[in-house]
């Protein structure tokens, strides 16, 4: 009864608001009290009690009283800040004032007359409730920024949200927040802080509410269009994270701490979840939001510089030498500089537990809980890799990065028939293209995959290398089209690793062969200017194979011979018009054709994923940049390290004299083994010379890419005089080569010995070589992932994107005027 009593005065205030059309004065505490002081309502009454249609009117008609209503809300967290929340009362306004802010605010934020009210200073601000001894300093603060202070003052008040260190009693007096030391208020044990304090459910559930509000005040972002400039920084995050704020040390310990400690299974009893209430969880949700948030800042040139700083002083506390300034960013500055073993350790694990929770199985269905904030903990995880050069290091010198690989592998998997998960699977791809800029990163592939993860893919028995390959066929062969973007990035993955792969298995060999015969076909690879990069990037991974890893790839050689007449279609391309006209009109059904490549596939009996419900809600993306504007290129020199090179136009001819060397194009092997092996052999081998020099270029059309997902129509003849035109120098020569000279041994082999059995034609390519008859090996290229205002931008709308989506209790930022994306249901 007496919270329905609660609810109903709360009410009465509201309508009181918006009815009045007169100023209140902000003298008249009789009349703000009621909206915060003697009132226990919960954040979702405040929502529900608080409709957007009152908000947006008292904005219009009667603006003073909601100037007033944040600015008493404000000075009251500004006093609680300053006597420390001593008694049960005081600590419920504070709720009750975070409520109502969190409310309010996004309403202040959608309408651009009012954004800079909060950063203007309002008359008589500092006569009550000073943060600091100076009165003049303090009215001169904009509203905005004693909020920001007051929020970080209350994250760390002891009995409030932190465990107090007073010494019990009846004469003890209450610590003063002023002049506490906030480092000794760290919420959890881990970097920088050994002391793990007394879980306490509702500290976590105060802390949650505030970190609520002040998600909220960073959320200004959303209510401003795109814009790739480097100068439009969020003023809440950059005074938030600033040297304003006393406790952003302590802050940004205690955030990264709670998350990396986090554990959701705890012991494991089944079904605990389910018995009991974890408040941490939630805790944790705001903590990674909050940290994803403070750590946007200018575009990557501060992260560089605080990198360069960490390299050339190597310790953030080292001596007595004047270290470099870093970002101004302290959030930014504090992960930069993140560099003993065991912080570095504690993270990766901790954030390893997280993403590989929705992969734990027991005998039980459901039995174990499960997170769901995956998205934020792979920004977070990017953010690590981008900003801390050593973290990345660490990740990639053991095993443990497997431990990252398979939960995103696992996701991009689940994910990629989801139209409403396309940003999950950009955010996937795009830490996987850092990691693969890194030689560890390739060599830690080739560990065997023994675990057994619950993934709709064909069973096998490889490494984790093989596993990557299946799942980037599946994304690129059964996603959704919003996915085409993707697979150069996909495929430069595969082209930075395949220096290192050891042994791929047959299933995997296969799958990178039905990909170059999908993307080889005419009528594809003319269907638009960018699509001959998939078949360049392909041929790339198996020139790097065949001259760094010959030995132990026996499985992609043979599945090299057998597809052979792929390459020696690719060498003979049709060039003049009436031929690529020839070429577009042969259109290929909906889908990756899978003729002649029915063997890849005969063992995959995957099903697809299942696409998103009807109602659901996705947020839009900006586009992201090209391969080559995300990458540069690096050539690894002798001793291993990374040398930039500029990057070469793919499109030059060759010079005059080189040659391309043929086949008959026929299939494998020779007739004579009498098996299903032995079909549509022919006897021998010829090579021949192109004229590449008197070839006429190729023509292709600026229309849409159509990965068998589209299939291309006879272009209309206006679209001939625009076709761009470019000549292919396809690096055939190392696969050419090794076909000529192994197709006749292995073609006698067959049938000398009458082989029957493809696993004799594996053992004797497996003890092959082609010592001294290969062509002199290139230089192996790496694409290394580069920051990039275009990039930054992708990020910023994801990320908001996300935490948009994900705070829907309640439902903070539901239908305002949101300007960074756009919320779309499918």
């Amino acid at each position: 009864m007496g919270n329905a009593d609660t609810k109903l005065h709360f009410r009465k205030a509201v309508i009181q608001l918006t009815t009045k059309t007169q100023p209140v004065e902000p003298s008249d505490d009789a009349f703000w009290d009621q909206f915060w002081a003697d009132t226990c309502t919960t954040v979702q009454d405040v929502f529900a009690l608080v409709p957007a249609a009152e908000i947006r009117a008292v904005r219009e008609e009667s603006p003073s009283n909601l100037a007033t209503l944040c600015y008493k809300a404000v000075e009251r967290l500004v006093q609680a800040a300053g006597c420390g929340c001593p008694s049960d009362s005081e600590r419920q306004v504070v709720l009750n004032c975070s409520r109502l802010l969190t409310r309010v605010l996004p309403y202040i934020f959608e309408d651009a007359d009012w954004r800079g009210f909060f950063w203007s200073t309002v008359p008589g601000a500092g006569a009550s409730g000073r943060l600091d001894e100076d009165g003049d300093e303090d009215e001169a603060r904009p509203l905005a920024e004693s909020l920001l202070l007051a929020i970080a003052d209350l994250l760390f008040c002891p009995d409030f949200t932190a465990q107090s260190h007073k010494k019990g009693g009846p004469d003890s007096a209450a610590e003063d927040i002023g002049s506490i030391d906030s480092c000794e208020y760290i919420w959890e044990a881990g970097v920088g802080f050994a002391q793990s304090p007394p879980l306490n459910y509702v500290h976590d559930l105060n802390r949650t509410e505030l970190l609520k509000l002040l998600l909220t005040c960073l959320s200004e972002a959303m209510y401003l269009p795109p814009s790739s400039e480097r100068r439009s920084l969020n003023p809440w995050v950059s005074f938030f994270c600033s040297s304003e704020n006393r406790h952003a040390l302590p802050l940004f310990t205690s955030l990264l701490n709670v998350v990396c400690a986090y554990d959701p299974v705890g012991y494991g009893i089944p079904y605990n979840h389910l018995l009991f209430s974890d408040q941490r969880e939630q805790l944790v949700e705001q903590a990674v939001q909050i940290l994803i948030v403070s750590l946007e800042h200018e575009g990557g040139s501060a992260a560089s510089a605080a990198l360069r700083a960490l390299d050339s002083c190597g310790s953030p506390s080292g001596g007595e030498e004047q270290e470099p300034a870093g970002p101004d960013n302290l959030f930014v500055n504090y992960l930069s500089r993140i560099h003993r073993e065991e912080d570095l350790s504690f993270i990766l694990k901790g954030l390893a537990r997280l993403m590989n929770n929705p992969l734990v199985q027991t005998y039980l269905p459901h039995s174990a809980k499960k997170i769901q904030f995956h998205q934020e903990l792979l920004i977070l995880f990017w953010k690590f890799c981008d900003y801390n050069k050593k973290f990345l290091f660490f990740v990639l010198k053991s095993s443990d990065v497997l431990d990252v690989l398979v939960p995103i592998l696992f996701s991009l998997n689940d994910a990629r028939a989801d139209q409403s998960r396309v940003g999950l699977m950009h955010i996937g791809v795009f830490i996987l293209l850092l990691l693969s800029g890194e030689r560890n990163f390739g060599v830690r592939l080739n560990k065997p995959y023994a675990l057994r993860v619950p993934m709709d893919i064909a069973v096998f028995t490889g490494t984790h290398a093989d596993l990557l390959v299946l799942i980037f066929h599946k994304i690129i062969t059964g996603g959704h089209q919003r996915l085409q973007p993707l697979f150069d990035c996909l495929l430069t993955i595969i082209v930075n690793i395949s220096p290192y792969l050891k042994s791929l298995s047959m299933l995997a060999a296969n799958k990178l062969l039905h990909l170059l015969e999908a993307f080889s076909t005419p009528w594809f690879l003319f269907s638009s200017p960018q699509n001959h990069h998939l078949v360049f990037f392909l041929l790339e991974v198996f020139n790097n194979i065949i001259q760094y890893q010959f030995d132990g790839n026996c499985n992609l050689v043979y599945a090299i011979i057998r597809k052979r007449n792929v390459f020696h279609q690719l060498a003979n391309l049709p060039s003049d018009g009436a031929s690529i006209q020839r070429a577009l009109q042969r259109k290929k059904k909906p889908g990756v054709s899978r003729s002649n490549s029915a063997e890849a596939e005969s063992t995959d009996e995957s099903t697809p994923a299942v696409p998103a419900g009807p109602g659901s809600l996705k947020a839009s993306l900006e586009a992201t940049p090209e391969i080559d504007k995300i990458t540069e290129k690096s050539q690894v020199s002798l001793d291993g390290t990374m040398i930039t090179v500029a990057e070469p136009d793919s499109a030059q001819p060759p010079a005059a004299g080189e040659s391309i060397l043929e086949g008959d194009g026929e299939g494998w092997p020779p007739q004579a083994a009498r098996s299903r092996l032995a079909r549509g052999w022919s006897s021998g081998t010829r090579s021949a010379r192109t004229d590449w020099g008197s070839r006429r270029p190729l023509y292709f059309m600026s229309l849409p890419s159509a990965f068998a997902l589209r299939p291309l129509g006879h272009p209309p003849g206006p679209l001939l005089s625009q076709m761009s035109f470019w000549e292919i120098k396809l690096p055939l020569q190392t696969i050419m080569r090794l076909l000529q000279v192994l197709v006749p041994q292995v073609e006698k082999i067959c049938i000398d010995k009458g082989l029957t059995d493809e696993s004799e034609i594996l053992k004797f390519l497996q003890h092959g070589t082609l010592v001294g008859l290969l062509p002199v090996p290139h230089p192996i290229l790496i694409r290394k992932y580069q920051a990039n205002a275009g990039t930054a931008m992708w990020f910023r709308t994801y990320m908001w994107g996300v935490i948009y989506l994900r705070n829907v209790d309640p439902p903070i930022w539901y239908d305002t005027d949101i300007r960074l994306f756009e919320i779309q249901r499918i």
